[in-house]
């Protein structure tokens, strides 16, 4: 029986138990197709990044003696569909089989399982051996509850696969060591050198280009940095655990001029297309640890994103799709500012974080959430408008981790189902874990007037026009209670305000 087995740019798992054997009867293919490029309009970056590591992927598996089809971008025979170049393929080599690896993506699984059930030869799914836990295992956590909470997932998990556990007790008797690593980053410790190769994939980028494959940002072609292998990913694994995870905790949260990296891993693309897994990286961190070689809060805090929040999203994802991407529970409508795209505003903070992502396809978990999310929720931006950008600038976003983070963490589109209460703050925590104020045109200590800081009005304005929804909730009657001992002239000029700013997004 000959077998035709796909692989995804997404499932580069070397690991996985299809490759322990060499069957002269099993072909991989692998494929560049514009259906997967123009979904969404993605950062050069992304799409070079993905292009590449496929490419030297299929080498690899070339390499090891497997039979590999790879269809680039530009080659003659490419439908640009992957069922279509599927059944072109399995044609050619008179396969009565075809395999693929779950996918990550409702859309492509959606696809895939359709295209199966006409498909004129044997279709299988199989796992991609990657995740933690299944589809289906926070549905089963969470069953009969309203509120899907993080955190007890995360504790869970530990428990499961005992993560920095003593017996069935945490280590350092707390689960949770988040209090403890939210310290500004002032120079000191100097920041890590970055430790990423260095590729020249210029010729592969014409290919792009010359294909008519739209796409934005800085591509980074003669010096692209995120690793490409699994050689090249357990090497910055190892260089973060070494020198940059014992910071990592105290500075998870800091933000600063000309410092898009700080005290993270970089890890993010390679966990995302399955180069690692998260059961190494949760392990070399938890070693770090049991070594001496990390402070608990720190290794505690990085694996938390691993274990606990990087699981638990996808399974939200799963369980609320479809119909989870439209979501939009607050009504905003407000379409996305010129210079998200450009990164041209007065606003430092903004100019700064949505700048060094056009320019490194990446921004740390603070920036996305609260400056770009904070941002555009207190400015009324349609969510689905945000998940689209946030879907193609990250090199790291795929539908099923960015999605829950951006309507669900960031926008409160879903109606509290993943966050206990919207992530809005004003200038203030911006100015306190960051030096993005410093110099800035716009005065954080000021609500209103032409030179006060955005956020302060917009954030005042946010609460007072969704008080039907939050007044009531215990997480926010500091707000509450704030807003109503202003005189009813202060808050009338708060409104006017933030209706100025609304109005005039694209000229802040």
């Amino acid at each position: 029986m000959t077998t035709l087995r796909l692989i995804l740019g997404d499932q580069l798992n070397s690991q996985h138990s299809w490759f322990t054997q060499h069957d002269p009867q099993v072909h991989y293919i692998l494929m560049e197709v514009r259906q997967e490029t123009d979904y969404v309009l993605h950062h050069a970056q992304k799409v070079l990044g993905i292009f590449a590591a496929m490419r030297m992927f299929a080498e690899n598996l070339k390499q090891a003696g497997h039979h590999v089809h790879y269809l680039a971008i530009d080659a003659a025979n490419n439908t640009q569909d992957i069922p279509k170049n599927l059944d072109l393929i399995s044609r050619q080599i008179g396969a009565s089989r075809i395999q693929y690896q779950a996918p990550d993506e409702w859309r492509l699984d959606k696809q895939l399982q359709d295209w199966g059930k006409q498909a004129d030869v044997t279709v299988e799914m199989v796992d991609t051996e990657h995740f933690l836990t299944e589809r289906h295992t926070a549905r089963a956590i969470f069953k009969g509850r309203k509120r899907w909470l993080m955190e007890q997932f995360y504790r869970t998990l530990r428990q499961q696969y005992g993560v920095l556990m003593h017996d069935s007790q945490p280590i350092g008797d707390k689960w949770n060591f988040d209090a403890d690593n939210r310290k500004a980053w002032k120079g000191k410790p100097p920041s890590p050198a970055d430790s990423r190769p260095r590729h020249n994939h210029s010729a592969l980028w014409q290919t792009i280009v010359a294909a008519g494959i739209k796409t934005f940002g800085n591509p980074q072609a003669d010096a692209f940095s995120w690793p490409l292998t699994r050689d090249e990913a357990l090497t910055q694994l190892t260089y973060f655990v070494d020198y940059v995870l014992p910071n990592f905790g105290d500075y998870q949260d800091a933000m600063h001029t000309n410092e898009p990296y700080l005290f993270h891993s970089l890890l993010s693309f390679a966990l995302n297309t399955k180069m690692i897994s998260p059961k190494e990286v949760v392990d070399a961190a938890q070693q770090a640890y049991l070594s001496g070689n990390a402070p608990l809060a720190a290794v505690e805090g990085f694996i938390r994103q691993i274990l606990g929040w990087r699981e638990y999203v996808r399974g939200v994802y799963w369980s609320q799709m479809p119909g989870y991407t439209e979501q939009n529970e607050l009504g905003h409508n407000n379409p996305l500012p010129d210079w998200f795209w450009t990164g041209r505003t007065q606003m430092q903070c903004l100019s700064e974080s949505i700048g060094q992502s056009l320019e490194y396809a990446y921004a740390h978990h603070i920036q996305r959430l609260m400056v770009v999310g904070n941002f555009a929720l207190l400015a009324g931006i349609d969510p689905q408008a945000l998940h689209r950008w946030y879907l193609g600038i990250y090199i790291d976003a795929f539908e099923w981790v960015e999605a829950p983070n951006t309507l669900g963490m960031s926008q409160f589109a879903d109606g509290g189902l993943l966050a206990t209460k919207p992530y809005v703050s004003s200038a203030a925590y911006i100015g306190r874990m960051s030096n993005y104020c410093k110099g800035c045109r716009y005065d954080p200590k000021k609500r209103t007037g032409e030179n006060a800081c955005p956020f302060n009005a917009l954030y005042w304005n946010f609460y007072e026009r969704h008080a039907p929804s939050f007044e009531k909730n215990p997480r926010i009657g500091m707000a509450y209670r704030q807003l109503a001992k202003m005189t009813p002239d202060e808050r009338a000029a708060i409104y006017e305000q933030a209706l100025f700013w609304q109005d005039n997004l694209n000229h802040l």
